[in-house]
């Protein structure tokens, strides 16, 4: 399907679904020494890219995006950061915090994708 609301829609589920998995990962490491806390950046990428929108990307050595849907998560390590001795940065505090936060945001996207499947249902059923 080329239609940019729903390809974005469709990135935007699976950096959520990455960042559940790597929110597990890092609760299931709470006790692992010199574990670093895995992070999934997507909306701070769309951000960034929101000015470059205006220039089109003629060339791959380009800087810039010619659409929102080029953008893919990015999983970093969190590294600059002890909560323990043991050197593991995980603070299962904002893990939790994090991933009911994240089940809020995929909750919504489901939604949201629902909603424009719904619609292309009724156009083509028109």
């Amino acid at each position: 399907m080329n239609d940019i609301n729903y390809n974005l829609l469709r990135n935007a589920l699976n950096a959520s679904s990455m960042r559940q998995e790597i929110i597990s990962s890092n609760i299931s490491n709470v006790n692992t020494d010199n574990y670093k806390v895995g992070q999934v950046q997507f909306e701070s990428l769309l951000s960034q890219s929101n000015n470059s929108l205006m220039m089109g990307q003629t060339n791959a050595m380009h800087i810039g995006f010619d659409d929102l849907t080029q953008i893919d998560p990015v999983v970093t390590k969190r590294a600059d950061t002890a909560v323990k001795e043991n050197g593991n940065n995980v603070d299962i505090d904002m893990e939790m915090a994090n991933q009911a936060q994240n089940s809020l945001y995929y909750n919504a996207l489901v939604t949201q994708m629902n909603a424009k499947l719904g619609l292309l249902k009724t156009a083509i059923s028109s």
